[in-house]
């Protein structure tokens, strides 16, 4: 058995791999290999144990039980540290760079060419320029981080592992804020050190990403091993299905239909800074009308975040116009422009969408709770909240031991159903919705997006914040291209491609 391993270019195995936290088994009996040269996936849900897998193999966490073995040698790993010292190297999903030092700085930070105590600047500039050329990532070596676009940063963190000798390469959710040609740019990389025989291992949720790049791939759901599969040999459905368990609709059929031309929000001429002072917002006008949903498609840092903000009322506008159904509410405060009929799903459900260490119910109804019927003069009427709560927890598929459950404890899919629940309900005017699937698995997305539908079927005005074209591209009846904080480009997703909108995002085409 050993020698046909071997034979099979094996340069990696976990076997029987369990993971014990206090409250969770994250991973149990998952035994899984790697050949050289090779791109595999491992695929599944928000939870399914996936990136505590792959910590075990990068010495971040040392597992319950099970045994690792590089190029069949049995491997201890305690710390990253072990891990690259045996060819390891690992990508995180948010990068682990420092801004002010420049691309051969952070490359070789802590691994410094030189001697007596001097680091040989130029040495290492020359080790990283060619490190670049040869495997074709090519960047600026004297270019500061802070300078790079999101793709060229990536690059920087491969070369990182490259520079530290890595022949294993995990990389941990890579496409989540690349624009499409970043992310055809990355296969590229990442079909070169293919062909030099570097293995690849690619963390993952996106069922396109698994059947573009990878040539096998493993299914794990609820912290055990689904499936393995030859990614050629199965389709996205069957994937779907050994993610969550179930069938799963990919395919969302809508028609558009905008039932008054008379829009029922629109942003005039709005100026607004960030937090530096620089303006974010430039001159951005829009419009939406009951019944439609209008999509914002950018590459982060254009905006967005201020965009969503001063709709809400927590950032001040400089100049310009909110009007909703006609009103000006410019100058409302949150409570307000809710009561006026704006829903608002955030970005950042951390900071804005949760009260975190509240219970479910007080979450689901925390804008409604100072009204009739939840309220009888200034007293909460309590067997009011929970039926009703219980209601919306039904109605949204939140799983949830209670409604008295404090709602930290849920899942991120069921946290955000939780939002939905209490921004939907109100049946509102206008529904703001930023980023509403970021970091969700399929059948999350599936939930929500038929959600969204249904808020649009009922005419209600949806604009819609992600960096997800394929979101963008599946609910939009417009899309609105942001960049450098203003309206650069309107398409029809019927009549346009994912590249042409990726390239208006990038600063492509005039305005």
């Amino acid at each position: 058995m050993e020698r046909e391993k071997r034979k099979d270019g094996i340069c990696l195995r976990m076997e029987n791999i369990s993971k014990q936290f206090p409250k969770v088994l994250a991973n149990e009996n998952i035994s899984i290999y790697l050949k050289r040269g090779e791109i595999l996936a491992l695929l599944g849900e928000n939870g399914a144990g996936k990136s505590t897998l792959m910590n075990i193999l990068y010495g971040l966490y040392r597992p319950t039980c099970g045994q690792i073995y590089i190029n069949n040698h049995e491997a201890t790993l305690l710390s990253p540290k072990d891990a690259i010292s045996l060819g390891l190297g690992m990508v995180h999903q948010h990068f682990m760079l420092i801004e002010n030092l420049t691309v051969t700085e952070n490359i070789v930070l802590g691994m410094e060419p030189g001697s007596w105590g001097f680091i040989d600047f130029k040495k290492a500039r020359k080790i990283v320029k060619e490190l670049s050329e040869q495997y074709h990532l090519f960047v600026d070596p004297d270019a500061k981080i802070e300078g790079l676009s999101v793709g060229q940063q990536q690059r920087v963190e491969i070369l990182k592992a490259l520079y530290r000798k890595a022949t294993i390469l995990i990389l941990d959710e890579p496409t989540a804020v690349l624009t499409p040609q970043e992310v055809d740019g990355l296969f590229v990389v990442m079909r070169s050190l293919q062909e030099r025989k570097v293995s690849i291992i690619i963390i993952t949720h996106k069922l396109e990403e698994v059947k573009a790049i990878s040539g096998r791939v493993y299914i794990l759901r609820r912290g055990k091993l689904a499936g393995e599969r030859v990614t050629k040999d199965i389709s996205k459905a069957e994937l779907a299905h050994l993610m969550v368990g179930r069938d799963v609709v990919l395919t969302l059929n809508k028609e558009n239909r905008i039932t008054e031309k008379k829009p029922g929000f629109t942003l005039q001429n709005l100026f607004v800074k960030n937090d530096n002072g620089v303006t974010a917002l430039n001159n951005l006008s829009l419009e939406v009308c009951p019944g439609e949903i209008v999509g914002i498609a950018g590459v982060a840092g254009n905006g967005q975040k201020e965009l969503e903000e001063v709709l809400i009322g927590i950032r001040r506008i400089e100049k310009g116009n909110i009007l909703l159904t006609g009103k000006n509410i410019s100058r409302y405060g949150v409570k307000k422009r809710i009561q006026s009929g704006l829903s608002y799903v955030p970005s950042d459900r951390y900071r804005y969408g949760l009260f975190l260490s509240m219970k479910v119910s007080e979450n689901i109804l925390a804008s409604s709770l100072d009204r009739k019927p939840y309220v009888n003069g200034i007293n909460l009427r309590l067997r009011v909240i929970n039926r009703r709560s219980e209601e919306l927890v039904t109605m949204y598929g939140i799983k949830t031991p209670s409604v008295h459950e404090p709602v930290s404890n849920l899942s991120g899919g069921n946290q955000q159903k939780v939002i939905l629940a209490r921004e939907f309900s109100r049946e509102p005017v206008v529904l703001v919705v930023s980023q509403p699937t970021r970091g969700l698995d399929v059948g999350a997305i599936e939930f929500i997006h038929s959600e969204i539908l249904k808020m649009r079927d009922r005419d209600t005005a949806v604009l819609l914040i992600s960096m997800e074209l394929e979101e963008i591209f599946a609910l939009s009846d417009r899309i609105l291209v942001l960049y450098e904080g203003s309206i650069v480009k309107e398409f029809d997703p019927g009549k346009t491609s994912h590249k042409e909108v990726g390239y208006y995002m990038t600063g492509g085409g005039e305005r």
